[in-house]
């Protein structure tokens, strides 16, 4: 659903980060759009025709196998966009985004973020450090998948994932975990038990609260800490709009 309203630069890291120039140009033509829990923003192999800015919503980057199972690769909230093959000249990606958590965000066309990757200057460089951060993340998510137990992979997806919203609730269906964990239900099921029994969390139908974040930053793997240094070192604090 689209809606006209007049957009909030600070509502998202990277268009908070924009010069005012460049803000003045893109800000008429984006569009408020829902972003319900479960839609797909982009199928495997599909063209992409949009970017999406993310305000209070977080958008998982899934790779799908032949046989339909997956596995998650990267989340996007607040802090990005989804839709970097637009500007980095692929127009396709491999890989699936959907929305991991309800909430809205600002839809721009291929062409209009295309335009100003290429005039180059400020908004180039900070579209490359940004998907610089992203091929971080996608990175330390593949050793983490492979190597860290599946309370830890789940500590490190709650983290990544509150660093994108405000507030210490998640809505996330164990479904949705154990499909962008690559696990079955069950796996989610103990490990969200486990976190739970210690005072982490609390789970029920499909909402997760984050009781002890201290805590939980203590029982996660090194892999959380190593994206949030290569975010917090590529990409500007936010600009006051």
């Amino acid at each position: 659903m689209l809606m006209k309203t007049t957009p909030d630069q600070s509502a998202n890291g990277l268009l908070s980060s924009m010069p005012q120039e460049v803000w003045g140009r893109i800000a008429p033509q984006l569009e408020l759009v829902d972003l319900p829990l479960g839609k797909v923003l982009f199928e495997s192999g599909s063209q992409i025709t949009h970017v999406y800015f993310p305000i209070n919503a977080i958008v998982s980057l899934l790779y799908v196998l032949e046989n339909g199972s997956s596995a998650e690769i990267a989340v996007v909230g607040n802090e990005g966009l989804v839709g970097i093959a637009l500007f980095m000249g692929g127009e396709t990606t491999p890989s699936r985004a959907v929305v991991q958590s309800a909430g809205q965000g600002y839809r721009l066309s291929g062409m209009q973020i295309k335009n100003e990757f290429n005039r180059g200057g400020p908004v180039l460089h900070l579209l490359l450090r940004y998907t610089q951060a992203l091929i971080t993340q996608m990175s330390q998510t593949a050793v983490c998948n492979r190597h860290h137990s599946l309370d830890k992979q789940l500590c490190r997806l709650l983290l990544l994932s509150m660093d994108r919203l405000s507030g210490n609730e998640l809505v996330m269906t164990q479904e949705l975990i154990a499909n962008m964990l690559g696990v079955r239900r069950e796996g989610v099921t103990e490990a969200a038990l486990k976190l739970q029994k210690e005072g982490l969390i609390k789970y029920k139908r499909g909402r997760i609260n984050v009781l002890d974040r201290p805590a939980l930053e203590h029982r996660v793997c090194e892999c959380y800490a190593v994206v949030k240094k290569e975010y917090d070192r590529l990409l500007p604090a936010r600009l006051a709009v």
